[in-house]
This record gives structure tokens, C-alpha cells and sequence, in this order.
């Protein structure tokens, strides 16, 4: 990547990482958080300060914990998540106590060798979709339902 000879391409790196609009979560092996730019703050509700160096449980409800845990462990012995490149809507927890639907993208990330050094999530707040969508099918089903009665 070419740039600016008076901006080093690891700032040029960062300034894009905390402009993005959508969260930007990077985990270690373990699932504590790494890299938690200003997107993820604006969507979770919790301060860089406040959420690195904490577990994904942070935003992840306790009901859907052990799907989590379970899929986030096969993607790093697998080298790959089930979506591919696909992202998926999933629920999420704000620090307030809300729950969001969240559109996500997950990926594993390697370094330079090849070895797999944790995860990576980006993601947007779909709850307004999801929401809207919702009540959309449930109207479209009960149209449907009134047609056969």
C-alpha cells in the first residue's frame, strides 16, 4: 500500500481503524479483546479503557455463551469460521443492559508465519432492520392466515 511519504502506513492503519463507522473487535486466542476501535464503543456502549483486556462475554448474552465459545473454538483449530465471508445477524448486549441485533463478519487472523493468533469481528447495528423485518413477516403471516380462514 502506497501512501503519503509523510504518514507511516501503521498510522494510516490506525486512522482508518478508529474513522470506520462499524465496530472493529480483535480477540486473542482466548477470546479476551485486543483491538477495540471507536465504532465498537459507539455500538457496545463501553470505552476502549473499559473493554480491553476483557472476555467477548462482555457483549455476548449469557444464553447464547456456550454457541458462541463452541463456534469460536472450532473456527481457530479449523483456520476459518462457518459464515466464510458471509456476515449473520446475532445478538449482542449494549454496557446499558439492551439487547442490539448486530450485523456480523468474523474472520481468523494469522500472522506473518501462518499461525493463527486470535479472531476478528466487524460489525453494524442491524436492530432497526431486524426489527422492521420482523413485524414485516409476522404482517405478511397474518395476511396469509386471514386469506385461508
Amino acid at each position: 500500500m502506497s501512501t503519503d511519504a509523510n504518514v507511516p502506513v501503521a498510522t494510516l492503519y490506525q486512522r482508518i481503524l478508529e474513522s470506520m463507522p462499524e465496530a472493529l473487535i480483535l480477540s486473542d486466542l482466548e477470546g479476551t479483546i485486543k483491538i477495540w476501535n471507536a465504532g465498537a464503543a459507539s455500538l457496545f456502549g463501553y470505552a476502549s479503557d473499559e473493554a480491553l483486556g476483557r472476555s467477548l462475554n462482555l457483549i455476548i448474552p449469557d444464553h447464547l455463551r456456550k454457541a458462541h465459545w463452541d463456534g469460536f473454538h472450532q473456527a481457530i483449530m479449523r483456520g476459518s469460521t462457518a459464515h466464510g465471508k458471509r456476515s449473520a445477524i446475532t445478538r449482542s448486549l449494549h454496557k446499558g443492559g439492551q439487547q442490539l441485533y448486530v450485523d456480523m463478519s468474523f474472520a481468523v487472523v494469522s500472522d506473518s508465519d501462518g499461525k493463527i493468533i486470535g479472531a476478528l469481528a466487524v460489525a453494524r447495528d442491524a436492530t432497526e432492520r431486524y426489527v422492521e423485518e420482523r413485524n414485516l413477516r409476522r404482517q405478511l403471516a397474518e395476511m396469509k392466515s386471514m386469506r385461508h380462514d
